[in-house]
């Protein structure tokens, strides 16, 4: 099962918008594990993983899961993107939702994720160190 299209309280936006709102210093969470994060992750973007043991659907109990927003930032007037995986994960779409619950104001929810991040070949990093090889 995927995520919905929409989540109330955000902004879906695209790798475009997000390329565009990390430029004006909207920070970027990756709410995907950690070992996800250190493969490859969109550049300069924050982890904060989502541990999630809530059901796969839009009304999901977060309070089975585990969300630090402690690691989010502390205005929750300014912007704020969460992201993962794209496709059937579930974590970016359900650490929005955790946000808007918790008083953030400007919430965008980059549903393409990594993927389309990916396809349009925008910047992105890994936490391993560079072996030089292809």
């Amino acid at each position: 099962m995927t995520p919905p299209l929409v989540l109330e309280g955000t902004a879906v936006v695209s790798a475009a918008q997000v390329k565009a709102l990390q430029a004006s210093g909207v920070p970027i969470i990756d709410a995907r594990v950690a070992s996800e994060y250190e493969t490859e992750h969109i550049a300069k973007a924050l982890s904060v993983p989502y541990a999630e043991k809530s059901a796969k659907s839009a009304n999901f109990n977060h309070l089975q899961d585990r969300f630090d927003t402690s690691k989010l930032p502390t205005d929750k007037s300014a912007g704020i993107v969460f992201y993962c995986n794209a496709g059937a994960c579930w974590k970016g779409y359900k650490a929005a939702a955790v946000a808007v619950k918790a008083g953030y104001k400007k919430v965008y929810w980059f549903r393409g994720g990594i993927p389309e991040w990916r396809e349009k070949e925008y910047p992105a990093e890994s936490s391993f160190p560079s072996t030089g090889k292809q």
